[in-house]
Protein backbone atom coordinates (compact mmCIF):
# COMPACT_ATOMS: atom_id res chain seq x y z
CA UNK A 1 0.00 0.00 0.00
CA UNK A 2 1.06 3.57 -0.99
CA UNK A 3 1.62 5.66 1.88
CA UNK A 4 -1.15 7.89 3.07
CA UNK A 5 -0.06 11.58 2.64
CA UNK A 6 -4.02 13.30 3.04
CA UNK A 7 -7.21 12.29 4.48
CA UNK A 8 -10.70 13.84 3.72
CA UNK A 9 -14.03 13.65 5.22
CA UNK A 10 -16.44 13.85 2.68
CA UNK A 11 -19.16 15.63 5.72
CA UNK A 12 -21.72 15.80 3.10
CA UNK A 13 -21.88 12.20 2.95
CA UNK A 14 -20.80 11.07 6.92
CA UNK A 15 -24.13 9.73 8.70
CA UNK A 16 -21.85 9.98 11.89
CA UNK A 17 -22.15 6.06 12.05
CA UNK A 18 -18.51 6.69 14.01
CA UNK A 19 -16.96 3.44 13.72
CA UNK A 20 -13.86 5.12 12.40
CA UNK A 21 -13.85 7.09 15.54
CA UNK A 22 -13.68 3.18 17.15
CA UNK A 23 -11.14 2.33 15.02
CA UNK A 24 -8.54 5.04 14.88
CA UNK A 25 -9.67 7.63 17.85
CA UNK A 26 -6.41 9.09 17.34
CA UNK A 27 -7.29 10.29 14.02
CA UNK A 28 -11.29 10.98 14.05
CA UNK A 29 -13.79 12.39 16.03
CA UNK A 30 -17.28 13.24 15.72
CA UNK A 31 -17.90 17.12 15.97
CA UNK A 32 -21.49 18.94 17.63
CA UNK A 33 -23.26 17.95 14.30
CA UNK A 34 -22.44 14.08 14.58
CA UNK A 35 -20.32 14.24 11.48
CA UNK A 36 -16.27 12.82 11.56
CA UNK A 37 -13.26 14.95 11.48
CA UNK A 38 -9.68 14.52 11.43
CA UNK A 39 -7.88 15.52 14.67
CA UNK A 40 -4.48 14.15 13.57
CA UNK A 41 -3.31 12.77 10.21
CA UNK A 42 -0.24 10.75 11.94
CA UNK A 43 -2.57 9.40 14.66
CA UNK A 44 -2.11 5.91 13.58
CA UNK A 45 -0.24 4.41 11.08
CA UNK A 46 -1.40 3.86 7.88
CA UNK A 47 -2.59 0.06 8.42
CA UNK A 48 -5.69 1.55 10.95
CA UNK A 49 -6.33 4.70 9.00
CA UNK A 50 -6.93 2.29 5.98
CA UNK A 51 -8.87 0.11 8.08
CA UNK A 52 -11.05 3.01 9.47
CA UNK A 53 -11.84 4.18 6.40
CA UNK A 54 -13.12 1.17 5.27
CA UNK A 55 -15.20 0.60 8.39
CA UNK A 56 -17.05 4.01 6.92
CA UNK A 57 -20.47 2.26 6.04
CA UNK A 58 -20.99 5.64 3.48
CA UNK A 59 -17.43 5.46 2.16
CA UNK A 60 -16.88 8.81 3.37
CA UNK A 61 -13.22 9.05 4.17
CA UNK A 62 -11.04 9.49 1.02
CA UNK A 63 -7.67 8.85 1.46
CA UNK A 64 -4.98 9.73 -0.70
CA UNK A 65 -0.69 9.23 -1.49
CA UNK A 66 2.29 11.90 -1.51
CA UNK A 67 1.22 12.50 -4.94
CA UNK A 68 -2.33 12.92 -4.54
CA UNK A 69 -3.98 10.04 -6.26
CA UNK A 70 -6.52 8.32 -4.37
CA UNK A 71 -5.73 5.21 -2.22
CA UNK A 72 -9.35 4.81 -1.14
CA UNK A 73 -12.32 4.42 -2.05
Amino acid sequence: MAKIAKIYVDRSVCIGAAPCVAVAPGVFALDEENKAYVIDEHGADDEIILLAAKSCPVQAIHLFNENGEKIFP
